[in-house]
């Protein structure tokens, strides 16, 4: 939007007075316990979605222009952590009791924290950190302790208790620790890399069960939506699922998602399939190198804008022998009209609309190059996906058939963009038997 407004409201009726807030996104508003103060979370400029979401308050009395906290800090604001299971969450900014200081969540580096910072901006202090993600918390009436709730790469989250002045933590629950350790689960390896442009890049690997070194693997790349998000140090039932059917399956955080600072998610503003699928491919030839990688069968998947990314590689290199793109986005200029986000997708793309710039539009869309395709490609798409409307799996689809290229599309009736995440039960195991069947006939 161009522009959003706070406005206060008496309770007992009248006009709203609104508050002198300048252009830009606004969310996740709290009041301070002494009323004086409304802090929120929130971006200037127009449609400028690479900046961070910044903390923000602002006087209630509407005298003052809001003060940002956090702009000195190079990190986002919020929860950017993607994960398959739930509790990820972005809580609104938590007041202390004595409305001298705020607690609230930063995404960094495959992480999100809970911090604490004094309202005249000083006194950042770290409260709950460490390879994990911390969805939901908060504070005890004496302001002593925090109840959190934290997942990891290896646990898909627990309830805490941490006591704020002895720095004591204690875990209050262990749900799913019988079922997991029944299970092999994969080893999971952190690794930092170095980019096309000498850029550090942030991935992961997860090996098989019973993983030999002395073999060799067929491996999935995985590819995260967004683009403005972040994998994270945080479960992910399907890369499991996967590894423990017998493949090496890796994911990283290209430019132009969360995480890494303003400079790496602009990276890729008008220019999807430039610096962010250069990165994807620095990573994908890195784990090629492994000793235990058989690079005559490596597979890429990816949904949403991840799906995006799955089309444009498969038009642009035939490294891999299997994909699986899904709810994805393949022609710029027809989402334009069938998106529920349409007119919003024009501030990355010169803020214009495609009548304006075909040429624009047509060279970030990946059709323009799926006649260069080989790749056996699965197509996964959701009827309900108002996000990335079926149309576009479909086009992705029809090309693939014109080439001669073998592929398949499984079409989801009654469910919406987020069916890996929030779909019906059934629909999701069978989600993933498809993939997992397309991957075992062509990397098996």
């Amino acid at each position: 939007p161009e522009k959003q407004s706070i406005c206060i409201m008496p309770a007992a009726g009248g006009d709203p007075s609104v508050l002198p807030t300048p252009d830009g996104d606004i969310g996740q508003l709290a009041y301070s316990p002494d009323g004086n103060w409304l802090a929120y979370y929130g971006r200037t400029g127009r449609g400028e979605w690479w900046k961070h979401s910044q903390l923000y308050i602002i006087a209630t009395s509407g005298q003052s222009e809001p003060v940002c906290l956090t702009d000195q800090f190079d990190v986002s604001i919020g929860n950017n952590s993607m994960n398959d299971l739930g509790g990820a969450v972005t809580m609104s900014p938590l007041w202390a009791k004595d409305s001298q200081s705020i607690f609230f969540q930063i995404s960094h580096h495959g992480n999100t924290a809970v911090n604490r910072i004094n309202i005249d901006g000083t006194g950042l202090e770290s409260i709950v950190d460490g390879a994990g993600v911390v969805g939901w918390y908060s504070i005890d009436h004496t302001q002593s302790q925090m109840a959190y709730f934290q997942g990891t790469m290896t646990d898909a989250g627990q309830l805490f208790i941490k006591n704020l002045k002895t720095q004591k933590t204690k875990q209050l629950t262990r749900q799913h620790q019988t079922t997991i350790r029944r299970k092999n689960l994969g080893e999971v390896e952190e690794v930092w890399f170095k980019g096309p442009e000498n850029n550090d890049l942030h991935g992961w690997i997860i090996k098989p069960p019973d993983f030999d070194p002395a073999k060799t693997y067929p491996s999935i790349l995985e590819i995260h939506g967004g683009p403005l998000a972040q994998y994270a140090n945080f479960f992910m039932h399907e890369f499991q699922f996967l590894a423990a059917n017998g493949y090496v399956v890796y994911f990283s955080n290209p430019r132009g998602g969360r995480g890494y600072g303003e400079t790496h998610a602009k990276a890729i503003w008008n220019d999807h399939g430039g610096a962010d699928v250069d990165d994807v491919m620095a990573w994908a030839n890195h784990v090629k190198a492994l000793p235990y990688i058989d690079e005559s069968r490596m597979g890429i998947t990816g949904g949403s804008y991840g799906g995006f990314m799955v089309n444009w590689v498969i038009g642009h290199s035939h490294m891999f022998k299997a994909a699986v793109t899904q709810r994805s986005i393949s022609n710029r200029l027809s989402s334009y009209g069938s998106s529920d986000v349409n007119w919003m997708r024009e501030f990355a793309f010169d803020n214009e609309p495609p009548w304006k710039n075909l040429e624009n539009y047509w060279k970030q869309s990946p059709l323009q190059y799926i006649g260069n395709a080989k790749t056996p490609t699965l197509v996964i798409h959701s009827e309900n996906d108002f996000r990335c409307p079926i149309e576009q799996g479909e086009q992705i689809f029809v090309a693939l058939k014109r080439l001669g290229v073998d592929t398949e599309m499984v079409r989801f009736p009654d469910s919406s963009h987020g069916i890996s995440r929030n779909g019906r039960t059934d629909r999701r195991v069978l989600r993933l038997n498809h993939i997992l069947r397309w991957f075992d006939k062509y990397l098996k």
